[in-house]
């Protein structure tokens, strides 16, 4: 693994990322509501340029947790996405992605999506990369880290379980 820089420390709010988008007529289907797809594009966007922000260094998608639509979005929405680095393996980061959507004309916000992603840092050979060690400060930092320890045991054991498989 390339390192470029020694391992330090990095706060979840050092990997902040608040995207904006609007809701226009090519996002929507047949009934006025966004394509999951649309959507699923602008979680992995916010999410990269999360972990992007956080390792310093090119990152790739390892893996996106299941999506579950809360609630729809609709044409003429604003969509907000938050995006946060969660936890940290060795090459590896969970970043945590919150979309809410607000209808511009009521005021009236809504919880549509929360998802979960993986992405690994690569060195400039294009091979995985060490991260810096997360250190959340927060209440909140420190609850969505214990959360998603659970996450990532799910996620090894699955892996293990599916190479087992092959």
């Amino acid at each position: 693994m390339e390192t470029t820089h020694s391992l330090n420390t990095r706060t979840p709010a050092e990997s902040e990322v608040f995207m904006t988008e609007l809701v226009l007529p090519q996002h929507t289907n047949a009934l006025g509501t966004i394509f999951g797809g649309t959507v699923m594009s602008w979680i992995d966007i916010a999410g990269a340029i999360s972990a992007g922000k956080y390792a310093r260094c090119s990152v790739v998608t390892a893996s996106i947790d299941a999506l579950h639509f809360i609630a729809p979005i609709k044409l003429g929405h604003a969509v907000e996405l938050k995006a946060c680095v969660n936890i940290t393996g060795k090459s590896s980061m969970e970043v945590g992605v919150r979309v809410t959507s607000e209808n511009l004309i009521t005021g009236e916000r809504f919880h549509n999506v929360s998802a979960y992603l993986t992405f690994v840092a690569l060195g400039s050979d294009g091979k995985p990369r060490a991260v810096p060690v997360l250190e959340p400060k927060t209440e909140s930092e420190k609850r969505r880290y214990k959360a998603a320890i659970k996450r990532r045991a799910s996620r090894v054991a699955l892996a293990k379980d599916i190479k087992a498989e092959s």
